[in-house]
């Protein structure tokens, strides 16, 4: 078992059972930095996502808005897999763009002009979701416009991360379908990572039960923040 792996995944599957992402959105650039290729990322990462993403599916699947799910569908994962295609001959460090981004939807709430501005620029919801899917096909870090789009539409506890784990279940099902066809069926070994995806579901239960369970809604909306805010910090630090 790596250390490095081991440490990286107990931290990324806190956050993504608190928040619905993690595990992908601050996974990819620490194995990056430690010397892991995308593909081989990817590999480790994508089914302790989905299935945290499933675990919290279970008791939550009611809550789940599905008006803001079709529309995802339709205009992110095209982009997604279109993309994932040209990912391991593209170099484009969007970090920077997507950390600032996030720190100011963090911010937003403490000026108001600046939250008029960014409801204005969500509007054009087509635009941001096919944007959304680009960035996730090239870089693995769609999870954090996802999350910055769902905190803006005012949903509960509940409703904010099942929509979040559903669509970021969705994108992990798409892009695992397409590493199949993307890559020889060798070098796909899913399975010889199987004891970190018992971390990662012994790390969901015992956030489930422990944590999530007793945070109310007011709190959780600002560990939200909180975690748009780090977000955003650390993905401009890498950059």
């Amino acid at each position: 078992m790596s250390l490095e792996i081991f440490i990286t995944i107990l931290i990324t599957s806190i956050i993504q059972s608190l928040f619905g992402v993690g595990v992908l959105l601050f996974g990819t650039p620490l194995l990056l930095l430690f010397g892991f290729d995308f593909t081989t990322i990817l590999t480790i990462l994508l089914p302790i996502s989905i299935l945290i993403n499933c675990f919290q599916l279970v008791s939550y699947y009611k809550t789940i808005d599905f008006v803001f799910y079709k529309k995802m569908l339709f205009y992110t994962i095209p982009f997604i897999v279109l993309f994932l295609f040209f990912v391991t001959s593209t170099e484009l460090n969007i970090n920077l763009l997507v950390g600032g981004f996030l720190i100011l939807i963090a911010l937003q709430k403490q000026f108001p002009v600046l939250d008029g501005q960014i409801k204005k620029t969500m509007k054009f919801e087509s635009i941001y979701l096919s944007l959304m899917g680009i960035v996730h096909g090239l870089t693995n870090l769609g999870g954090s416009l996802l999350t910055a789009i769902i905190s803006n539409k005012k949903l509960s506890k509940d409703q904010t991360r099942s929509t979040i784990a559903i669509c970021y279940l969705t994108f992990a099902l798409f892009q695992i379908i397409t590493l199949f066809f993307l890559t020889e069926r060798s070098a796909v070994k899913f399975f010889d990572y199987t004891i970190y995806w018992l971390i990662g579901a012994g790390m969901f239960f015992l956030v489930e039960n422990k944590l999530y369970k007793n945070i109310d809604e007011n709190k959780y909306s600002k560990s939200f923040r909180v975690f748009l805010l780090g977000s955003g910090i650390l993905l401009m630090i890498k950059s």
